[in-house]
């Protein structure tokens, strides 16, 4: 079993035995696919403009494993080539909510008029930007964009109220690539 993943014009894929690294445009990024269940099931090469995992297992988990590890190189070259972008929409009743930056975190200040601040961890090397409405997260890795705004968002997080009625947080409300264009 093969699965492929083509590598665009103007990216370079090298594999070194189970981590691949993917240079482009954007810059570069670098993952260990090494994992003992799988190691000698799974042969990763680049042959021109394609990426191919094989395997000879029968097992669906190494299957699956080789079908993962191609999606990710797929999602690695896009983001050296284009980016990803996920915007959210801060959203309030009656207390405006307040973010900033700071240690890599964005704090959350002011919500449901609360004393405290809450926080996100931003992931890797993601860029935040946020105005009063809105917040923007880009990024080349697609797991730590994605990351960061899961982290954004569980930061406000209500427990023990009802959802219906207390609308308060900051929440995924799009995502597409940096150019613009849909995922």
């Amino acid at each position: 079993m093969e699965y492929t993943a083509q590598i665009p014009d103007g990216v370079q894929v090298s594999v070194s035995g189970t981590a691949v690294s993917v240079k482009g445009p954007r810059g570069g990024l670098d993952r260990d696919f090494g994992d003992p269940r799988y190691d000698t099931e799974l042969v990763m090469s680049v042959s021109g403009d394609k990426f191919s995992v094989k395997t000879d297992s029968k097992k669906r988990k190494i299957f699956a494993m080789a079908g993962t590890i191609a999606g990710h190189v797929k999602n690695m070259c896009i983001g050296v080539t284009k980016g990803y972008m996920y915007t959210m929409k801060i959203v309030y009743t009656h207390f405006p909510i307040t973010l900033s930056l700071k240690d890599g975190h964005v704090e959350v200040k002011n919500f449901l008029s609360e004393k405290g601040v809450r926080r996100g961890k931003i992931m890797g090397d993601c860029e935040v930007k946020f105005d009063k409405e809105s917040v923007t997260v880009t990024g080349n890795d697609l797991e730590n964009v994605s990351q960061t705004a899961a982290n954004i968002e569980q930061s406000c997080r209500l427990s023990g109220r009802d959802r219906r009625i207390f609308i308060d947080g900051i929440y995924v409300s799009g995502k597409m690539l940096a150019t613009g264009e849909k995922i």
